[in-house]
């Protein structure tokens, strides 16, 4: 990928590594770009048809949620590798983090018996921002051949709000469950103006910080046989340009990170709610508009529940699994709740951060109500 040769491997290397900040951006952009592919520009009908269907889904969506809308942003319908690009640093929150996990690389103490020798120590003080930007563009490229839009990434964007679909993704969905495309076209396009009403919450991105920050201080990152393995290739040139290849696991698969179950399930539980209660209200929303809906959102079930790569690679690499399965469970929870006590008695989850349910409570709404609703008259059958 990066078309080193033998001669002068360690200069053309340590340029390739160098980082201004925590994460290397600039190799993360490579990473993304080699994964992503081309740009394939999107036919301007069909993104006029999107766009068209967006404002018929805010409609929806208003009657389908008491959420207030936000100032409605133009729905961007785009190909992998344009929403790659301009999605480059929005999930840098998963990675930054990891950055003070790497610190003890750079001082050639981690490697027993290295020290400073050779190239050693000019390459370790780059490690960690350089491991990260392969991770970050690693995620990426592979959400861009998999994402349906913002909403079917599970978590907020840092850097913007735009609400996006991914054209060619929705399309290959359709032809894989068998589903006529302007059907699975509006439902994504509810998906991804239910999903911004919930970005909109003023308290949403704040608390998905806080829980990643709380996350990632109890996560421990073994990286030894990394070391080991960068140690044992510092004489031979073609070893160390095949770890920093895209044509296998690389790096990553030489790192292995452990996390804090309740901290992780805090993640968790964020997570399932937010894409539970979208799946909810779009389904609401929808109904009446898309007659193949039910087997729509089966087949969507179904994929949370098959293998991610990027998914994968995070669980890997920081021991972080969303388990986004149980969307599921919160969507029952959502019913159940609204069933018993009434759209208003859900409706408290949006009053605060401290009102969303755990992930033990996603199957316990008694517990939730008992919790949360402080009048009694509300608790209620």
């Amino acid at each position: 990928m990066f078309g080193m040769d033998d001669e002068g491997i360690f200069e053309q290397l340590f340029k390739m590594l160098q980082s201004s900040g925590p994460v290397n951006w600039k190799l993360a952009r490579e990473v993304t770009k080699s994964l992503a592919g081309q740009p394939e520009p999107v036919d301007p009908s069909v993104a006029e048809e999107y766009r068209e269907l967006a404002h018929v889904a805010e409609v929806r969506i208003s009657s389908a949620t008491r959420l207030p809308s936000p100032a409605p942003g133009e729905l961007n319908p785009t190909d992998r590798a344009t929403w790659a690009a301009e999605n480059q640093q929005s999930f840098r929150i998963l990675v930054e983090p990891l950055a003070d996990k790497f610190s003890s690389l750079t001082d050639g103490s981690a490697i027993p018996g290295v020290g400073a020798a050779g190239g050693m120590d000019a390459m370790l003080a780059p490690l960690g921002p350089a491991l990260l930007g392969i991770q970050a563009g690693t995620m990426v490229g592979f959400m861009a051949h998999r994402a349906l839009g913002q909403f079917d990434t599970g978590i907020p964007a840092m850097d913007h709000d735009r609400p996006y679909v991914i054209v060619p993704n929705i399309d290959d969905f359709a032809i894989d469950h068998g589903v006529d495309h302007r059907q699975v076209r509006l439902w994504a396009a509810l998906h991804e103006v239910a999903f911004h009403r919930i970005m909109a919450v003023e308290w949403i991105r704040g608390r998905f910080v806080n829980l990643v920050e709380a996350f990632y201080a109890g996560v421990e990152i073994d990286a030894s046989d990394l070391l080991g393995k960068l140690s044992g290739a510092m004489g031979d040139p073609s070893e160390i340009q095949r770890m920093f290849s895209d044509d296998d696991a690389g790096t990553a698969g030489l790192i292995k990170g452990t996390s804090d179950p309740e901290r992780l399930a805090d993640l968790q539980a964020f997570t399932a709610f937010i894409e539970g209660y979208s799946d909810k209200v779009v389904a609401d929303a929808g109904r009446e508009l898309v007659p193949a809906i039910d087997r729509i959102e089966a087949a969507y079930s179904r994929r949370r529940t098959e293998p991610n790569q990027a998914e994968q690679f995070l669980q890997q690499f920081a021991g972080l699994d969303l388990e986004r399965h149980r969307a599921v469970e919160a969507r029952t929870f959502c019913d159940d709740v609204i069933e018993r006590w009434g759209e208003d008695t859900l409706n408290r989850v949006w009053d605060e951060p401290t009102n969303m349910p755990t992930l033990s409570e996603l199957t316990d709404p008694i517990g939730w109500v008992a919790r949360v609703v402080l009048d009694d008259s509300a608790f209620e059958e």
